[in-house]
């Protein structure tokens, strides 16, 4: 994957030096020209070249001479999603994210990326994966490979898919292997905290020690499960829904073989033959926007179905997604087996 940096050219440098780059770039050839404080002044492609060198221009010549000024840009923090997606199904393939203060912090290549989220995205990963011993006896379970890379990394590389670059792991059971695996994320193009619990907190508990999100949004799940659920769908859903957090469910259908009878105080009322129900199981991913997160207790054990029952209680609008893709939930060794003939059968 090319380095964000790769498009990005100097002011004072010259058209010579941005057709080396643009040639190195490929068919990925665009430049954002940033001033002497690095903030966004133009685009360059190999069409303004061409147009310069007709009308005159040197190549020794300062490149400023033929940017294309005004580009289109995402602001970080960008919440209107539609927007993103207008510039992507209108064929600007390429756009630079830029700070409050206009700088350059990022380029998104939607022929690499399939979105460009305003989430933060936490990882719980303290789990001792008990179930998996002796497996997990000297490796956290989300470390476990399934096909060429660990669990967790399945799920961070697919988040990251959706422009995603704001990640917090939650981490206990021998969470220095998983900090020493990632590090800071910069060379994934994202950034990468740690939450070290010193005792076991639950499934969000260790989210009250976060006080700097950087987005409006916030997506919370757990590290062992095997997905490829579309994020972009789900958010665009959480939104339509005016949702305060919604849940991803997995429907699971029962089937009953026989009839089933309708009774009310021992009388028959009628039956169904054979009926089929399908109940929604709790898919352990979590959106929500961010203020829900002031309604965790600081530095206390608490589960995500806490927060949702108290939510609930309260009236605050909590809704179901149901996954229409792939997801399992690695808990056993059973789970484990089948998550490693899956992956080579399934597109994450």
């Amino acid at each position: 994957m090319t380095s964000f940096r790769d498009h990005l050219i100097p002011v004072s440098h010259t058209i010579e030096q941005a057709l080396v780059q643009l040639n190195q770039l490929g068919k990925d050839a665009i430049l954002f020209v940033l001033d002497e404080n690095d903030s966004l002044i133009g685009a360059l492609t190999d069409g303004d070249v061409r147009r310069g060198l007709i009308k005159g221009v040197q190549i020794t010549q300062s490149v400023n001479l033929i940017i294309q000024p005004n580009p289109h840009f995402i602001q970080k923090g960008e919440t209107d999603i539609y927007r993103i997606i207008e510039y992507r199904e209108n064929n600007y393939r390429i756009i630079p994210v830029v700070d409050k203060s206009g700088k350059v912090i990022n380029v998104i290549n939607f022929r690499e990326f399939r979105s460009f989220l305003p989430i933060d995205v936490v990882i719980m990963a303290g789990g001792k994966g008990q179930r998996l011993m002796p497996l997990t006896a000297t490796k956290p379970k989300p470390l476990l490979k399934v096909g060429d890379k660990p669990i967790i990394d399945h799920n961070v590389t697919r988040l990251s898919l959706y422009g995603i670059t704001e990640f917090w792991i939650s981490i206990k059971y021998l969470g220095e292997q998983i900090e020493e695996y990632f590090g800071n994320g910069l060379g994934r193009n994202i950034n990468i905290k740690y939450l070290k619990e010193d005792e076991p907190l639950g499934t969000i508990g260790a989210v009250s020690k976060i006080e700097n999100f950087h987005h409006d949004y916030v997506l919370v799940t757990n590290s062992d499960i095997l997905t490829n659920i579309d994020y972009e769908h789900f958010f665009l859903d959480f939104l339509k829904n005016d949702a305060d957090l919604s849940v991803v469910t997995i429907p699971y259908q029962v089937n009953v073989p026989y009839a089933v009878l309708e009774t009310e105080d021992g009388w028959v009322k009628g039956f169904t033959e054979k009926p089929s129900y399908i109940y929604y199981s709790n898919g352990g991913i979590y959106l929500m926007k961010k203020e829900i997160l002031s309604r965790l207790p600081k530095n206390t054990f608490y589960n995500t179905t806490d927060l949702m029952e108290e939510m609930i209680r309260n009236g605050k609008r909590v809704y179901s997604y149901p996954l229409a893709g792939y997801w399992l939930d690695i808990g056993s060794p059973n789970d484990y087996e089948k998550a490693k003939i899956d992956i080579n059968n399934i597109k994450l």
